[in-house]
Order: C-alpha cells, then structure tokens, then sequence
C-alpha cells in the first residue's frame, strides 16, 4: 500500500459512522450485510448511509454486489490487512518481538472457528 491510499483509507475510517459501518462490517463477513440493514443498525438514515458507504467504497474498504433487490455490503479484509502492514511496517524499528502484544491481542478473533475471518487470513 502506498502512502496515498494509506491516508485515503485513514481518512475514510475517521468518522465515527463510517468507522463503525466498517466494523460492523468486519463482524459480517463473509455474508456482509445489505445497506438498509447497516442503516438500522446503526440508526442512521439510508441516504446518509449511502453517503458513508461510497466514501468507504471509494477508499476500497468496502465493496457490494448486488442480490435481486438488495445491495450487500463486505468489509475488504485484504485492504484492512494491507493498511494494518503498512501502519506495522517498521514495526519497534524492525524488532518483531516488541509487536508481539500487538499480535497476541489479535488471537482471540483468530481462534480456530474463526480462522477465515482473521485478516491475516483473508485473500
């Protein structure tokens, strides 16, 4: 990931909805969720939520398909994993062992029944 798409993804997730629509997301995958669904979930008007998905469409951290009437909404695991490598890159100036808390807080959603949906995992 280059620095531009770094701060465009950044800069998409630093807004509280589009923040929690993301993480909303992330907790459905890999079934997503159609865009009405998000919208009553987070109690957020469905024209405002469109405006949120298409800035997160745009910074390529969500993309849709969609399904007869419905529009369903993914979280893309591979930019996540790509934004999280590239904030680690030079992790603890190239000392692995000092992002091992980092890395050890991420086992509880990457335990065995939930291995697809580590983003490390993801493709």
């Amino acid at each position: 990931m280059e620095q531009e798409e770094a701060i465009l993804a950044l800069a998409a997730l630093a807004q509280s909805t589009r923040l929690e629509t993301f993480r909303l997301l992330v907790r459905h995958e890999p079934e997503g969720l159609p865009a009405g669904d998000i919208a009553r979930a987070l109690a957020i008007p469905h024209n405002t939520m469109s405006t949120h998905l298409n800035i997160l469409a745009r910074a390529r951290l969500v993309s849709s398909e969609r399904r007869s009437r419905l529009i369903v909404y993914r979280a893309e695991m591979q930019r996540l994993r790509e934004m999280t490598l590239f904030l680690l890159k030079d992790c603890c100036g190239g000392n692995a062992s000092l992002c091992a808390p980092l890395i050890e807080e991420l086992e509880p959603c990457c335990a065995k029944e939930e291995v697809s949906r580590c983003p490390e995992n993801s493709t």
